[in-house]
């Protein structure tokens, strides 16, 4: 069965004055899919994903999500619809409790389902924490904990709100080398349940992870395809790998 695009921008673009953040942008995104987002710093990443999160407004181009246009819908109400996006700093309520922190995004998917109650948010609480590894931290005070467990409270906070579309923005950033092989077996099995769009700087991450990376340069898409064709890309390795 052919996959089903899931998002899509035609012509997004992004101006700060002169600046050219994003510059007429067409990209689409499948179902299903690891979909990596690279490029050298100030390429225009992160002003692209505020721009499918409806965190900042684009200065001219659409965005469709699963088959409706979402161009004007603000931030609130995309994740309704099924985009959840996790911070490059990490965005936690420092003062409550791990498990608190999870369950206020939970209460907010469980919106959706008129019936639900306590035991249903305790429930979705509890499995956003298993899939993350910190259940045995649910008690303690979300900002006492090490910078890499806080982005990954982070992903259990996204994981709560029943993502179709789950966009990582640098979540390797201050985890040792174990806890990103965990992380990396974390998002292949994200990926059986939602769509995984992620920002990396983290090249390995990149290579084992993504299905098809985007390459962002100056704002707009330089190179698309698979970690093979990408790392064999001479316009990719000049502008940002680096072996160029």
């Amino acid at each position: 069965m052919a996959s089903v695009s899931l998002l899509s921008t035609k012509g997004l673009s992004r101006h700060f004055g002169g600046l050219k953040a994003v510059d007429n942008v067409d990209f689409t995104m499948r179902e299903g899919e690891i979909r990596a987002l690279i490029g050298p710093n100030g390429a225009g990443k992160t002003t692209f994903v505020s721009l499918l999160a409806g965190r900042i407004a684009p200065s001219a181009g659409s965005i469709e999500f699963l088959g409706k246009d979402i161009t004007n819908l603000p931030a609130h109400k995309r994740v309704r619809d099924g985009i959840a996006y996790t911070f490059q700093i990490t965005s936690i309520y420092p003062t409550l409790t791990v498990f608190d922190n999870v369950a206020l995004s939970a209460q907010s998917a469980l919106r959706r389902h008129p019936r639900s109650n306590q035991s249903d948010i305790a429930e979705k609480v509890h499995e956003a924490l298993g899939r993350v590894g910190l259940e045995d931290r649910k008690g303690e005070k979300a900002g006492t904990m090490a910078y890499g467990h806080q982005r990954l409270l982070e992903v259990a906070m996204g994981l709560a709100l029943e993502p179709k579309l789950l966009i990582l923005d640098e979540p390797t950033q201050g985890l040792s080398d174990s806890e990103i092989e965990s992380f990396c077996r974390l998002v292949k099995e994200i990926a059986t349940s939602a769509t995984v769009l992620l920002i990396e700087h983290n090249m390995p991450v990149v290579m084992q992870l993504a299905d098809t990376i985007t390459v962002l340069n100056h704002g707009q898409i330089l190179a698309e395809g698979s970690p093979s064709d990408i790392r064999a890309n001479a316009a990719v390795q000049a502008a940002y790998l680096g072996t160029g």
